[in-house]
């Protein structure tokens, strides 16, 4: 399940990332940042198959659950991280602009 959940967040920055003109809200860093998971959780598949064998294709209910928590805590840790990196660039400047006209008043 976090293999799943990071790809298809890894498929969605990119496809949001590919559409736009420009890239001024770095949604590459954001997809580069999900399928830098994906790959970590493909090759961590990988192993527990190795260990695992066939009983990797049948996972208690428990463990997916905590599989599908996992997946989008790594998501939601992902957003965040991405939106720290922009507000700290602030490439349009809105954040600049906020805090000189709250020093002008």
């Amino acid at each position: 399940m976090t293999l799943l959940i990071t790809v298809f967040a890894a498929i969605a920055a990119s496809v949001l990332w590919y559409t736009r003109e420009d890239d001024t809200m770095q949604l590459s860093f954001l997809a580069l940042m999900y399928w830098g998971a994906s790959i970590m959780w493909t090759i961590d598949a990988v192993f527990e198959f190795a260990d695992l064998k066939s009983e990797y294709f049948t996972p208690a209910a428990r463990d997916m659950l905590n599989d599908a928590f996992l997946g989008l805590t790594v998501v939601a840790l992902g957003l965040i991280v991405w939106l720290v990196r922009l507000l700290a660039t602030d490439p349009k400047g809105k954040l600049r602009a906020a805090l000189r006209k709250d020093e002008e008043t």
